[in-house]
């Protein structure tokens, strides 16, 4: 695995790729792959949520867990599909609940984020490689430790941060975050088996706006092409 990082997020985690850990996680994908065993995202996609959110342009950061394991499904973004893939369920709840929140929001064709992450929007799974059908499969192998610098690097080093947390896992790292100078946004994960338990209604993509507004920023235009 070749990394390649965009320069801002370089100079806030470029110590990172040197340390032992990443080291060790390397060796674990390129064993991964010599075994016959697909990996997703593809190599070139493993960074995509730094390459199109730049560490000086992050105003929201939306945590998840894993990439999605299907075929052609993961783009390096959490929660979002690449074009053409049907939406899975969590995002399809995620669209839901921005109809509740925004009556003239109409659910998109494409499942693909991307136009979030350009407005500001860390699209960060905690693991950022799953094998092929194997949820969970990649954890514990050292993304986790990069990924939770990379929640600690944003909340010392900016402000006024909205931290979105959906489900109990992402909840875990509230504990990460300075909440005297972040909002942190929680509920149940959208989840078919949970969204009905506190995800719908819990409003986090106007409370988001509301809060940068009031922190004069530029908001996120949550709808998505059709």
């Amino acid at each position: 695995m070749a990394v390649k990082l965009e320069s801002s997020w370089l100079k806030v985690l470029g110590a990172e790729f040197e340390k032992p850990y990443f080291g060790k996680l390397k060796a674990f994908l390129t064993e991964q792959k010599n075994r016959g065993e697909t990996v997703y995202p593809r190599n070139s996609d493993i960074f995509n949520a730094f390459e199109l959110c730049p560490f000086d342009e992050v105003k929201v950061a939306i945590l998840g867990q894993d990439p999605y394991h299907g075929a052609q499904q993961a783009h390096g973004l959490s929660f979002s599909v690449q074009d053409g893939i049907k939406p899975p369920p969590s995002l399809r709840n995620i669209f839901k609940e921005l109809a509740n929140e925004y009556p003239d929001f109409k659910e998109p064709k494409s499942g693909n984020l991307s136009a979030w992450a350009k407005q500001g929007v860390l699209l960060l799974n905690a693991t950022l490689t799953v094998g092929a059908g194997k949820p969970g499969s990649h954890q514990n192998q050292g993304w986790e430790v990069f990924t939770d610098e990379v929640i600690r690097k944003v909340s010392e080093l900016k402000e006024h941060v909205v931290f979105i947390l959906w489900g109990n896992y992402a909840r875990q790292k509230k504990a990460l975050i300075d909440a005297s100078k972040h909002l942190i946004i929680e509920s149940a994960h959208p989840s078919p088996f949970s969204a009905h338990s506190g995800f719908f209604g819990s409003k986090p993509f106007s409370r988001a706006n509301a809060y940068l507004i009031q922190n004069k920023k530029a908001t996120i235009n949550w709808r998505l092409s059709e």
